[in-house]
């Protein structure tokens, strides 16, 4: 009998509309220690270190700025153990809100409908 295959998101398989060519697409650092994090997550930035993570509800000592969602992950990655260079979606952009991954911290609608509010400041529209 086959194992059971369990399917993570598909790449930009939340992405419904974006800027033409790379405008919405930016080359951005995952932060060493993020884990494995899944296309469509939403991201923060780290003030300090300008590295990005899964935007937690709240600011969390040492990763100040990150609690300001500002992009959605593109592509699946690994950043178990060390940092890792990949795509986002930074602006001008519509995404699929079902799709979309948040914190383990974002955990009732209010937190994820501030998140999104986040999101549309840098253009980017869930529906």
């Amino acid at each position: 009998m086959p194992g059971i295959i369990t399917e993570t998101p598909r790449d930009l398989g939340f992405l419904l509309s974006e800027g033409s060519r790379t405008l919405s697409r930016e080359t951005v650092v995952i932060a060493s220690g993020a884990g494995k994090l899944n296309a469509g997550t939403v991201l923060g930035k780290i003030t300090a270190s300008g590295k990005y993570i899964p935007s937690p509800a709240a600011q969390v000592a040492g990763k100040e700025g990150a609690e300001t969602a500002v992009a959605v992950l593109g592509y699946e990655v690994d950043a178990t153990s060390a940092d890792v260079q990949t795509v986002v979606i930074a602006n001008d952009a519509e995404v699929k809100r079902p799709m979309l991954v948040f914190d383990a911290s974002v955990n009732d609608a209010t937190k994820q409908t501030a998140k999104l509010t986040q999101l549309r400041a840098v253009n980017i529209k869930a529906r």
